[in-house]
C-alpha cells in the first residue's frame, strides 16, 4: 500500500513500470484480457476509454503466488520438500 500511496485501484501504467517492464500497457492489457496473465483488470466505468487498473489486493495475491512458485522451484533445485 505504501508504494502507491494507499490507492486500492493501481493504474496499468504503474503496475506495467512496476512489475511487467518489458510490456507495453496495451500488450499488458491484451495478455491479461487473453489470460495470459493472472490479474483481473478493472475498469472505474463501463466506457472503453475509462481508467484500468489492477486493485491492490489482486495485484498482491498475485505476487504472493509467483512468490510460492519461486520458493517451490528453489526448494526442488536445492533438495529440500
Amino acid at each position: 500500500m505504501a508504494q502507491y500511496n494507499a490507492a486500492a485501484v493501481i493504474p496499468v501504467d504503474a503496475v506495467c513500470r512496476d512489475f511487467f517492464s518489458h510490456l507495453t500497457p496495451q500488450q499488458f492489457m491484451r495478455k491479461a484480457n487473453a489470460g495470459e496473465i493472472d490479474l483481473p483488470i478493472t475498469r472505474i466505468e463501463q466506457s472503453q476509454k475509462a481508467a484500468v487498473g489492477v486493485h491492490l489486493l489482486d495485484l498482491a495475491d498475485w505476487i504472493d503466488k509467483r512468490r510460492e512458485a519461486a520458493r517451490k522451484e528453489n526448494d526442488q533445485m536445492h533438495g529440500r520438500r
